[in-house]
């Protein structure tokens, strides 16, 4: 049964699918279509109940982030980049999520994760400065989730290195408005954030491995099961099933497009068997993209439900598939893409976004195969992770 949430997202489907073109010529989402998303409640499905959310199986919030891309691709992504979120907030210091949420349930928080900044040590906390690309949906969101490496008190990083999460309010960084003309995804808004020596409270802060093992959901006395779930299998689920709902979108537009498209040698495409039967390859490889992605976070929550701890051969495993969902459902439509004709590239055929925002959406680091690869396969020997593979499992 489809989560009450899921349902509304098909509901206001045409709405969106209407949206996007806007969307991509503003360079980020509408506020028609932030409205649309909040009205849903697709952010909130791994909020904690305590502050207004739903603390969905992360199952329920794939298929939401799949549902959104499947009608506009930029929308989803956001779905998939600011609605994981939620989830991290609930792991860190109770005072965090009031202070996000205490006024306004409905409140969003960008990042990005990657270290490029500086946190000094100072009493109380930290003295932050840096410059971070890629913030999705950031201007539409009031606070910012951004990495950093722990300072040695001289603006340099410390030896041995230490990555942290921390937590900014909108009034202590700047959006780059000009920062963000990209080939696809456009409707995004995934622009630069500047901080410039923001003094940050200790509370707002994270170990990085602490939220990639759960052990900060435990210190703060966080027992479910979802939020001890992996931070390197939860924040790439977002991220992929986008990118398998973009690809799920652009297999309806090819598809309706198909339907009654004669070629110039005046044969209907439907009785084209070389057209259809790479329409049928491609359908049956994105359908499975989507169960293997939703299989292995489902078999991992179950793992955790269960008192058990994720083994790095298990995270591993699911980085893996994670990585291949991806490019087995957009190596699928190129195939579909390339059998579409001519005017598949008119900016007025919806399936040319799906395309170009699915081949952005593999340009994410979650989705370099080599490195998932490896280490699954490292794994699989029974050979210990070096440090440089453990990152991102």
């Amino acid at each position: 049964m489809a989560h009450e949430v899921v349902e509304r997202v098909e509901q206001i489907g045409p709405k969106l699918a209407a949206l996007a073109d806007e969307n991509e010529k503003l360079g980020k989402l509408s506020g028609e279509t932030v409205a649309l998303l909040r009205e849903a409640g697709v952010m909130r499905l791994l909020q904690p109940k305590r502050h207004g959310g739903y603390a969905a199986h992360p199952r329920d919030f794939a298929e939401a982030v799949m549902a959104v891309a499947r009608h506009d691709g930029a929308a989803g992504w956001v779905c998939g980049v600011v609605g994981v979120h939620p989830w991290e907030i609930a792991q860190m210091d109770p005072r965090v999520g009031q202070e996000i949420w205490g006024e306004n349930q409905d409140v969003w928080a960008a990042s990005p994760y990657m270290p490029n900044g500086i946190a000094d040590p100072v009493d109380g906390g930290y003295v932050l400065s840096g410059r971070w690309p890629f913030s999705s949906g950031t201007d539409h969101c009031d606070w910012v989730f951004l990495g950093a490496l722990v300072g040695d008190g001289k603006g340099k990083p410390a030896s041995p290195p230490a990555v942290m999460h921390v937590v900014l309010p909108r009034s202590d960084y700047e959006i780059v408005q000009d920062s963000w003309n990209v080939i696809g995804l456009s409707g995004t808004g995934s622009k630069d954030v500047v901080v410039d020596k923001a003094f940050l409270p200790a509370h707002r802060t994270v170990d990085q491995d602490e939220v990639s093992g759960g052990e900060a959901a435990l210190r703060n006395g966080v027992e479910e099961p979802l939020y001890r779930l992996p931070f390197t299998s939860m924040f790439p689920l977002g991220i992929t099933a986008a990118v398998i709902g973009i690809c799920e979108g652009g297999l309806e537009a090819h598809l309706a497009a198909q339907r009654d498209r004669v070629t110039v040698i005046g044969v209907q495409v439907r009785d084209d068997p070389y057209v259809l039967s790479a329409a049928g390859e491609a359908a049956a490889e994105i359908a499975a993209s989507r169960v293997q992605l939703i299989e292995g976070i489902s078999a991992l929550h179950e793992r955790v439900a269960a008192g058990e701890t994720p083994t790095m051969e298990d995270r591993a495993r699911i980085r893996r598939n994670q990585v291949r969902c991806a490019w087995r459902a957009v190596s699928a439509l190129d195939e579909i893409f390339a059998r579409s004709g001519g005017n598949v590239i008119r900016r007025d055929n919806p399936l040319q976004r799906f395309w170009r925002d699915a081949h952005v959406g593999l340009q994410h680091m979650i989705h370099v195969p080599g490195s998932a690869y490896h280490s699954s396969t490292l794994s699989q020997m029974g050979i210990e992770l070096p440090p440089q593979l453990r990152v991102m499992v």
